[in-house]
């Protein structure tokens, strides 16, 4: 047979499969109706292994293949089951009693931030919360404890950009707390090379900055041979170098810390790409859904056996949702056990959508629902 039979024959067993993949859905519909008169819940893990394990025994060398096959099908039964059934109590709970609003607001309650005074963080506070205190923190776990103690309304940290990648201390707060997210701001980071006043270019040997901003830059350091100094904050290296008695050192920091300091700006724009962004986000005790919010934030384990991130993941898939962000992180446990974070595109007003959350909440060992907001630029 030539391309054009070949390809012929698969759109006839196509066609084959079709109506008996109806049939099956149908029996998983009527599965459900029973399971929901006689109080069994959705997941039976065992029937599914144990289907699993027979279908590759019977499919030889295509095994494995054809096994993965099936799985997808399982999934969108179980998909369909859940709809059915309406799992997922508690998330739905949580989700229908948040605070509705259509901007995001802290009624001038005081804002909690890493760093001190012309810290990149302190510029998305106040673009976010322009009418609300900036309260410094030394550490990020110490905005978290503000937010806690009620100390502030919300919490501003650093996730991620887009040269240096994620803020992994960031991740592990928000796994160790279980706050919501309920807002986000892409912040354009312009680096600038400060050093005191007096201090030549050429006398500089060693450059202070937070590692994100390091790294950020660190073509422009390997460049000219600078030693990069870790520090805790951009501002809080600038603040550092204005005090120093030493004529051969500067921070890398934005122009408003430089100008906050009394620094000398040396260089502008040393970082690695032009279009260089840090997105923030928003840390609350309370779960509050923006109107037009347009992203969704999760925690969630998977089962330790192969194929479980991929099942979950095809979930996703399946609903239509895009995943935007995908991070895992150790559970410390000694165990080497992961966490994993992601960001999808999508609300929790769209039924599909919250369907698919409250199924999830409902299988997985671990997940948690961090919020659902809109992000600003």
């Amino acid at each position: 047979m030539d391309l054009l039979e070949l390809r012929n024959e698969i759109d006839k067993l196509d066609d084959e499969l079709i109506p008996l993949l109806l049939k099956r859905m149908d029996i998983s519909r009527q599965v459900a109706e029973y399971k929901v008169q006689n109080g069994i819940p959705v997941l039976n893990e065992q029937r599914e292994l144990e289907i699993l394990e027979d279908v590759a025994s019977k499919c030889g060398e295509q095994g494995e293949v054809i096994k993965t096959v099936f799985s997808a099908i399982m999934d969108a039964s179980r998909a369909l089951q859940h709809k059915i059934i309406g799992g997922g109590v508690e998330l739905r709970n949580l989700i229908s009693n948040a605070k509705c609003e259509k901007n995001l607001t802290a009624n001038g309650e005081p804002i909690a931030c890493q760093g001190v005074q012309g810290a990149y963080s302190g510029e998305a506070a106040k673009a976010l919360f322009p009418d609300s205190p900036i309260d410094f923190h030394k550490q990020f776990e110490d905005v978290f404890e503000a937010v806690n103690q009620n100390k502030a309304r919300f919490g501003i940290i650093p996730v991620e950009n887009s040269t240096a990648g994620s803020v992994h201390e960031s991740y592990d707060l928000i796994m160790k707390y279980k706050f919501f997210i309920v807002g986000a701001y892409d912040l354009r980071v312009d680096h600038c090379l400060c050093a005191k006043q007096g201090v030549k270019f050429e006398d500089i040997e060693n450059v202070y900055s937070h590692t994100q901003a390091l790294s950020q830059c660190n073509i422009f350091l390997k460049n000219f041979d600078f030693t990069g100094i870790t520090f805790s904050n951009t501002a809080a290296a600038a603040k550092f170098v204005s005090e120093s008695e030493k004529n051969n050192i500067a921070a890398i920091c934005s122009e408003s810390a430089a100008k906050k300091y009394g620094l000398k700006i040396i260089r502008k724009g040393i970082q690695n790409v032009t279009n260089n962004t840090t997105r923030f986000i928003v840390i609350s005790k309370e779960l509050v859904i923006d109107e037009d919010a347009e992203k969704i934030s999760l925690i969630f384990s998977a089962p330790h056996r192969t194929g479980s991130l991929y099942r979950v993941l095809g979930r996703f898939s399946m609903t239509g949702l895009n995943l935007t962000k995908l991070e895992s992180r150790p559970v410390a446990n000694g165990r080497f056990d992961y966490y994993f974070y992601v960001d999808i595109l999508g609300s929790v007003r769209d039924e599909q959508t919250l369907d698919l959350l409250c199924a999830l909440s409902d299988e997985l060992p671990e997940f948690s629902f961090l919020g659902n907001y809109y992000e600003g630029k």
